[in-house]
C-alpha cells in the first residue's frame, strides 16, 4: 500500500489511520479528494486527511491521484463534491484567470484549511559540477509534471538568471528513478521539508542538495509577491553542513463554492480539531493549524469554514 512512499509519509498515514474510529455515520456524503502523484506529498497528505474525516462522521471520501495543483483546481472548479490540495501559487493563477489559467478564471475554487509551506530546492548528482542554480546552464533538470507550478517556477528562475537548461517532467517518483539511470542531471522539487524526492534522490544517487542565492530569491519573490524566504536549517538533508536559502509558499485544501456549508464545517471541524495529533504525526500536519489561515490571501474562505473559524475566534483574512 505505501510502497512508494518516503518514510515520513508511511509514518503519517500510518498514525493517521490508528487515529481513525467507526464513527462514520451510516448515510454520509460521498466526496473525493485530488492528492497527486506517487512520490509526491499531496497524495499521502489526502489519504490521511480522508481517513480523518471518514473517522469523524463527516463524509465517506475518495482519494484520487492527479498531476497536481493545476489539475486538482480544475477539478474542484468543475464539481461541488470535489476537494483538492493545492499549492497557493497554482491558486492564485487559477483565481486570476492568468497564467495556467490564461482567461478562464476559476470562480468556485473556496478555502477550507492550511495543510503545510512548501519549500524550493534542487539536487544534483556529484559528478555533474552542479553546485548552483548557473551551473544548471544546458544540464538535464527534473523539474515535475509537465505545465505545474514547480515547472513554472524553474523556469522563471532560469529566465532570470540567464540560464537554458534542458526541462525533463514527470512524476516525483520518474524523475528520480531518471536522476538514478543518469538520464538528468539535477532535480527541482518543492514540498514539505525535508522534501521527499530530493530526499530519495540523495540516497540512490548520492546527490547534493542546494539552494538559491539571496539575489535569487529576491528576483523569484518580486515576480510571485505570494513566495516568502524560507530557510532550510543544516542536516536536513543527509550531508548538507549549512543552511540553504529559498522560497516558499503555503498548500490549502480548496472545495467548490458549491459544497454544501455543513458538509464544508463539518470537513474542517474533522481535521482542525485532530490538529494536535495530527503535529505529532510528521511534518505535513504540524503546519495544518487553525492560526496558519492567516497564510491565504489569495482564494476566498467557503462560508462553512469561516463558520469553524468564528467559533474558535481565529480571524481568515478579508473577514
Amino acid at each position: 500500500m505505501f510502497k512508494n512512499f518516503p518514510n515520513w509519509a508511511v509514518a503519517f498515514l500510518t498514525g493517521v489511520i490508528g487515529l481513525a474510529g467507526s464513527s462514520l455515520a451510516q448515510t454520509p456524503p460521498r466526496l473525493i479528494i485530488a492528492g497527486a502523484g506517487p512520490g509526491s506529498a499531496f497524495l499521502p497528505y489526502a489519504m490521511g486527511i480522508a481517513a480523518l474525516v471518514e473517522a469523524s462522521g463527516a463524509a465517506k471520501v475518495e482519494v484520487r491521484e492527479s498531476k497536481g495543483s493545476i489539475e486538482n483546481l480544475a477539478l474542484v472548479e468543475a464539481s461541488p463534491t470535489t476537494l483538492g490540495t493545492v499549492f497557493l501559487g497554482s491558486a492564485h493563477e487559477a483565481i486570476t484567470g492568468t497564467g495556467f489559467a490564461a482567461g478562464k478564471p476559476h470562480t468556485q475554487v473556496r478555502a477550507l484549511f492550511p495543510m503545510y509551506e512548501t519549500s524550493f530546492q534542487l539536487a544534483a548528482r556529484k559528478g555533474t559540477g552542479v553546485k548552483t542554480a548557473r551551473d544548471l546552464d544546458g544540464k538535464r533538470v527534473g523539474t515535475g509534471p509537465q505545465g505545474g507550478p514547480a515547472e513554472g517556477y524553474f523556469r522563471a528562475l532560469a529566465a532570470e538568471i540567464g540560464i537554458s537548461p534542458q526541462i525533463v517532467s514527470g512524476t516525483p517518483t520518474e524523475l528520480v528513478d531518471k536522476m538514478a539511470k543518469g538520464e538528468i542531471d539535477a532535480l527541482w522539487q518543492g514540498a514539505v521539508v525535508p522534501v521527499p524526492a530530493l530526499v530519495d534522490a540523495v540516497k540512490r544517487t548520492d546527490a547534493v542538495v542546494f539552494g538559491l542565492t539571496p539575489e535569487e530569491v529576491a528576483a523569484l519573490r518580486k515576480r510571485y509577491p505570494f513566495m516568502a524566504e524560507a530557510v532550510v536549517p543544516p542536516n536536513t538533508y543527509p550531508g548538507q553542513a549549512e543552511r540553504l536559502l529559498s522560497v516558499a509558499a503555503w498548500n490549502f485544501v480548496v472545495a467548490n463554492a458549491n459544497l454544501p456549508d455543513d458538509v464544508a464545517y463539518a470537513v474542517t471541524k474533522a481535521v482542525l480539531e485532530s490538529s494536535d495529533r495530527l503535529a505529532k504525526l510528521g511534518a505535513p500536519g504540524r503546519g495544518t493549524q487553525a492560526e496558519e489561515v492567516r497564510a491565504n490571501t489569495v482564494a476566498p474562505f467557503h462560508p462553512g469554514a469561516l463558520r469553524y473559524y468564528r467559533e474558535k475566534g481565529v480571524k481568515a483574512p478579508g473577514q
